[in-house]
């Protein structure tokens, strides 16, 4: 029987080439975003394309729906969507705080409900919780994004235990510093933010940080966290996080083992010097 997996934020970066990688590796594969016209590319390969609004819960029913009427069942889901909303705590309105908050959390936890009952009846299924090294460590002017990763970790560590029981594994990606067109809509939002602000002297530095990840030998192709996405899908006992790809593994190290005040001072210096790698 083929296996069926659903990956959203599907229409570029990470999302784009993990639906690639599980098409060739022999998935039936829903790829969702909102942008369906990004997707065409994704439709030529076999992959079958949903629109997916993470801020609207009718649009989240229907994608799950339109899964269990065709397939009626669903093995993998890859929580991938998501966006980084950058400024100083001060200067980013509630109202975008909220959005930021829908899309990278609740969205992502409105799916796993959904989810949920599919894998329980087939007593067996995983899913992908992508998050970041940032949902392990603050960076300035990354507030927000890094409260809704933070969460992410916690939320998917209790989803883990309490589906454990019927057989369904709760797996998270941490990447690191990954090539995507995540790093110019984040430096972009926080040069909108702060860029004028009482901030703009460091938040410009910053947004200078982000927008050299593209170009810098640290960061990792997207295709790397793909294929780690696609190992913990079949595998037969993957590990509990998996942290992937631009430096990631070595950034964890030094939070795990750096004082918090060096890791803080360590943390603005690379924001304060406008460059990684």
């Amino acid at each position: 029987m083929q296996k069926i997996a659903l990956v959203t934020g599907a229409s570029a970066g990470i999302g784009e080439a993990t639906v690639k990688r599980l098409i060739q590796d022999g998935w039936k594969v829903y790829a969702a975003a909102r942008r369906l016209d990004r997707m065409e590319p994704l439709r030529c390969l076999g992959a079958e394309l949903i629109h997916l609004d993470l801020t609207d819960d009718a649009s989240i029913v229907a994608a799950i729906e339109t899964i269990r009427a065709a397939a009626g069942r669903l093995d993998l889901l890859v929580n991938n969507a998501g966006y980084g909303s950058y400024g100083a705590i001060e200067d980013v309105p509630m109202e975008e705080a909220r959005r930021q908050t829908e899309v990278n959390l609740f969205g992502l936890a409105r799916l796993c409900q959904l989810t949920t009952p599919l894998m329980r009846a087939q007593q067996t299924g995983t899913i992908v919780n992508v998050t970041s090294i940032g949902g392990k460590s603050g960076e300035p002017f990354g507030g927000w994004y890094h409260a809704t990763k933070f969460a992410v970790e916690g939320l998917s560590d209790c989803l883990r235990m309490e589906l454990r029981p019927f057989g369904i594994r709760v797996v998270v990606i941490e990447p690191g510093a990954i090539r995507t067109e995540w790093q110019g809509i984040a430096g972009q939002s926080l040069v909108e933010r702060s860029g004028k602000s009482a901030y703009a002297p460091w938040a410009l530095k910053h947004a200078a940080l982000l927008g050299s990840v593209e170009g810098s030998s640290l960061a990792s192709p997207p295709e790397v966290v793909a294929n780690t996405i696609a190992k913990a899908a079949t595998a037969r006992r993957p590990r509990i996080r998996y942290a992937t790809g631009g430096g990631a593994q070595f950034f964890l190290f030094l939070v795990r083992w750096l004082p918090d005040r060096w890791l803080d001072a360590l943390m603005w210096r690379l924001s304060q010097s406008g460059r990684i790698g």
